[in-house]
């Protein structure tokens, strides 16, 4: 009994049921409402970036960045990120930074789970989820992962997992508090995300 064989009977019988579509995500949104970031901490956005060790060990990069602001208070990588880690790595964030009004995502796995939308739901936080194959509704994580990318992971092998947080932590460190961001006037985004001045963040 194949499923061509299951779909030929269900349809000769006259069968009407069809699969239920799931309910509405608690704390999705819908994209015709999307407002532009007026301030720090006001809308985030967040994406997956793979890569791997020297050794072939695959390695998957939770990365953060301020839309407003273009601060990226963290670039985590893990060998696996389950549900909860998003959870976690988020609830570091904002115990150093603050929480964000908003966050965009994509539609993968970790970030349509029960984990995220219960956090974000406690929180107060609106998930702002990418329409399917519209990568430029999240443009902002996209180019800062390609200059990751570019300039970080394919510039750098990584011996192991410590090795890989040092030289990420390093390069999010330069380009938080000491390169100049066109998009934002060619100001440093520390300095655009904290007026008064601080230090970025230690992991």
């Amino acid at each position: 009994m194949n499923v061509k064989k299951t779909r030929r009977i269900y349809n000769e019988v006259g069968l009407q049921l069809r699969n239920k579509h799931p309910k509405r995500r608690v704390k999705a949104k819908l994209r015709d409402d999307r407002q532009e970031a007026v301030g720090p901490n006001d809308v985030w956005t967040m994406d997956f970036v793979h890569d791997q060790l020297a050794l072939g060990n695959k390695l998957r990069i939770l990365t953060i960045v301020d839309i407003h602001s273009r601060f990226c208070p963290v670039a985590d990588p893990r060998f696996t990120y389950r549900d909860e880690d998003v959870v976690q790595t988020l609830e570091w964030v904002c115990a150093q930074v603050g929480c964000p009004r908003t966050i965009r995502v994509e539609n993968g796995s970790k970030f349509i789970s029960r984990d995220l939308d219960l956090w974000a739901y406690a929180n107060d936080v609106t998930l702002d989820f990418s329409r399917p194959g519209k990568p430029t509704d999240n443009s902002f994580i996209e180019a800062f992962n390609s200059k990751l990318r570019s300039e970080c992971l394919n510039a750098h092998w990584f011996m192991s997992l410590a090795d890989a947080r040092e030289k990420l932590e390093d390069w999010r460190r330069h380009s938080n508090e000491d390169r100049p961001h066109s998009a934002i006037g060619y100001t440093v985004p520390i300095a655009l995300h904290y007026p008064g001045g601080a230090a970025s963040p230690s992991p």
